[in-house]
C-alpha cells in the first residue's frame, strides 16, 4: 500500500512540475521572450538526467571498458569481441540514452560474427559533460569510427540515426548501415518540442538562434532530404506507424530520398520498443547478410508517400 501512495504522489510531483514548467515557459515567451528563449535552446541541448542512471545501473553484457577524448570531453566506449581482428558493427544510440540500451543486439552481433562498439554520446550514460547537438552527436560518431577504422555497418536508434546519416553524408566509412526510428529533421523535432513545453510558435521558429550564430551551418541544411541523396551505401529504415516521439513519415522520408535505402514498417512497437524486438533484429541481421528487408520508396508527386 505504501509503495502504491508513493508511487501516486510522486506522479503528481511530476505532473505538477511540468506544468509550472508549461506556465513559465508560456508566460516567460510573452513576459521575457529572450531569455525565455535562451532558456528554451538550453533545454532543448541537455539530456535527460536520468540516461546516468540507467547507464549505471544497466549491465554492460560483458564489455569492455574505456573512453575516449574527443572535442575536450570524455566519451565512454564499450568493446565485445575485438575490432581490430573482426568486421565490427558500430552502435549510436538516441537521445537520454546509452550504449548498453543495445544490449538485445550484442548476442545476435556477435554470433553472426562480428565484433561491436558502442558510446556514450556526450552528455549522456557515462560520458562527460552536459549538453549536446545533433552537429555533435555527428561529430562524435565520425571520430569513433574514424579511430577504429571502417566498420561493416552503423546501426543508429532515433537521434542517433539521424547522426549516422549526417556522418555517412560527410565520408564516413561503413558497409551498411541501419536506421531504426531516425529523426529526419531538426525543425520539426524543434516544432515539436515548442508544443511539448508550451513555447510560443514565434520562438520556437528562432530556437536555432543561438546555435547557428555561434556555428558557421544553418540547421535546415540538415534535413534528411538534402543529405540523404548522396550517400551511396545501402541502407535499412526501420520505423514504427505507432510512433508518437517520431512520427513514421520521417522513416518514410529517409527512404524516398536514400538511393540505397528500404523502408520496414512495423506495428505496434512505438519508438523504444522497436529498437529492442527480436524481429527487428532479425531483419537486420538477414539485412546485414545482403538479403533484400523491406520495401523499396520512390518519389512521385502522384502517391502521398511514395510508395511504388
Amino acid at each position: 500500500m505504501a509503495t502504491l501512495v508513493a508511487a501516486r504522489n510522486s506522479t503528481i510531483v511530476r505532473n505538477i512540475r511540468f506544468a509550472l514548467l508549461r506556465a513559465g515557459f508560456a508566460f516567460g515567451s510573452w513576459l521575457r521572450p529572450a531569455a525565455t528563449l535562451r532558456r528554451a535552446y538550453r533545454l532543448f541541448c541537455t539530456p535527460l538526467s536520468v540516461t546516468r542512471r540507467r547507464a549505471l545501473a544497466t549491465d554492460t553484457g560483458g564489455a569492455a571498458l574505456g573512453s575516449l577524448a574527443i572535442g575536450g570531453e570524455q566519451v565512454s566506449l564499450y568493446t565485445w569481441g575485438d575490432p581490430s581482428a573482426q568486421p565490427y558493427v558500430l552502435l549510436s544510440h538516441g537521445w537520454s540514452s546509452h550504449a548498453t540500451r543495445f544490449l538485445p543486439w550484442i548476442a545476435p552481433l556477435r554470433e553472426a560474427g562480428y565484433a561491436v562498439v558502442g558510446f556514450d554520446q556526450v552528455g549522456h550514460g557515462r560520458s562527460s559533460g552536459r549538453r549536446a547537438t545533433l552537429p555533435d552527436f555527428a561529430a562524435v560518431l565520425a571520430e569513433i569510427a574514424r579511430r577504429h577504422g571502417p566498420s561493416a555497418a552503423v546501426i543508429g536508434h532515433s537521434l542517433g540515426g539521424a547522426a549516422t546519416m549526417l556522418a555517412l553524408a560527410d565520408g564516413l566509412a561503413t558497409g551498411r548501415a541501419i536506421l531504426i526510428a531516425p529523426a529526419a529533421d531538426p525543425i520539426d523535432a524543434a516544432s515539436r518540442f515548442g508544443r511539448f513545453v508550451g513555447l510560443n510558435d514565434y520562438l520556437t521558429r528562432h530556437l536555432f538562434d543561438e546555435y547557428e550564430a555561434k556555428h558557421p551551418l544553418r540547421v535546415a541544411t540538415l534535413q534528411a532530404h538534402l543529405k540523404a541523396p548522396a550517400i551511396a551505401r545501402p541502407a535499412l529504415i526501420v520505423h514504427d506507424l505507432d510512433d508518437r516521439e517520431v512520427p513514421w513519415a520521417e522513416g518514410e522520408r529517409y527512404a524516398r530520398h536514400w538511393p540505397g535505402a528500404r523502408l520496414l514498417t512495423t506495428t505496434g512497437l512505438g519508438h523504444n520498443r522497436i529498437a529492442d524486438d527480436r524481429a527487428v533484429i532479425d531483419h537486420a541481421l538477414c539485412f546485414l547478410r545482403g538479403e533484400a528487408i523491406g520495401e523499396r520508396v520512390v518519389s512521385s508527386p502522384n502517391l502521398p508517400y511514395g510508395f511504388a
